[in-house]
């Protein structure tokens, strides 16, 4: 009866199952961007289950964390150390980790990953985790590049399926972005938008294009400053400054580009350019693509556009 009732539930639409507020989150991927989601889905009183891998990954998340709220404490609490140690405390109660994603997934009312941006491992995960998970469950992907609606066709709970794209670090940033694809219902939508809001964020809603509106505005933005370098009508010391004194930027392009990762912007590039290779603004640039063959990623790696050693 029990099994029966369960698969009963599994297939009722969201439009049969009014979703609740977000309360517990299973958080994919314990790295930089996870924990920092973790951190903040913790301090705005979230329960959280961080999964990875292994414990020691884990561990190291955790360890993260308590750093990173060690920083808040601060200066939230610079006149106050008790009250900040209490604080610190209570966030970190709300954690929970674990290696098993099945078992969290089957108590949580958000599953939002935050893995390795690839395609196939990102459906992989959702597709047995779609066999587990509640009727209720929202699945979200914290993808900065790969198409929602693709991570999501290894499902059967389009309606249930969004997006939520934080920013890198996580706890600093304001924004998120919410995108929605064609099938994504309302229902849904609002509560990721609500979710969002829970956290202290400013979200923005998004369609299900390529880059969103953040990186589909800034990664083009980026590389036409590498080809402006490229043709020798500027050194990329200029660009950065121009760009920094010029139009009020915090960093410059290629000051940025080394500290999001010249790979990740050549993967993001080459996903774009796959699908509408015509595009000019997703022309690849050879002197991205040989930085990259060199192994100079960035700041991650002590060498991009700059050096950091």
């Amino acid at each position: 009866m029990a099994f029966f009732t369960h698969q009963v539930c599994r297939g009722l639409s969201s439009s049969a199952v009014r979703a609740a507020a977000i309360k517990h989150v299973t958080i994919i991927g314990g790295g930089q961007m996870g924990a920092g989601i973790a951190q903040v889905a913790a301090s705005t009183g979230h329960s959280v289950t961080l999964v990875d891998t292994s414990d020691d990954i884990l561990k190291k998340s955790v360890k993260g964390i308590e750093g990173s709220l060690k920083r808040v404490v601060k200066k939230k609490f610079a006149d106050k150390p008790e009250a900040g140690e209490e604080f610190i405390q209570k966030v970190l109660q709300n954690v929970s980790i674990s290696t098993d994603a099945g078992s969290a997934a089957q108590s949580s009312d958000l599953v939002l990953e935050a893995i390795v941006e690839n395609l196939k491992i990102k459906q992989d995960l959702f597709g047995r985790l779609d066999k587990l998970a509640p009727a209720h469950t929202i699945f979200a992907s914290n993808t900065s590049s790969l198409p929602i609606s693709d991570i999501a066709s290894s499902t059967n709970r389009l309606d249930r399926f969004g997006g939520l794209h934080f920013f890198n670090p996580v706890p600093m940033m304001k924004l998120v972005e919410v995108i929605g694809t064609s099938a994504t219902s309302q229902e849904t939508f609002d509560s990721l938008l609500n979710f969002s809001k829970a956290l202290g964020k400013t979200p923005v809603s998004c369609k299900d294009t390529p880059g969103f509106i953040v990186n589909r505005l800034l990664v083009p933005y980026i590389l036409e400053a590498i080809r402006l370098h490229e043709r020798g009508h500027g050194s990329k010391e200029d660009i950065d400054i121009a760009m920094k004194l010029g139009a009020g930027y915090p960093m410059g392009p290629f000051e940025l580009s080394d500290y999001v990762g010249l790979d990740t912007m050549k993967f993001i590039m080459d996903g774009w350019s796959e699908k509408d290779p015509d595009n000019p603004l997703f022309a690849p640039s050879e002197m991205l693509n040989k930085l990259v063959a060199e192994g100079k990623y960035g700041k991650k790696t002590g060498e991009g556009f700059y050096k950091y050693k």
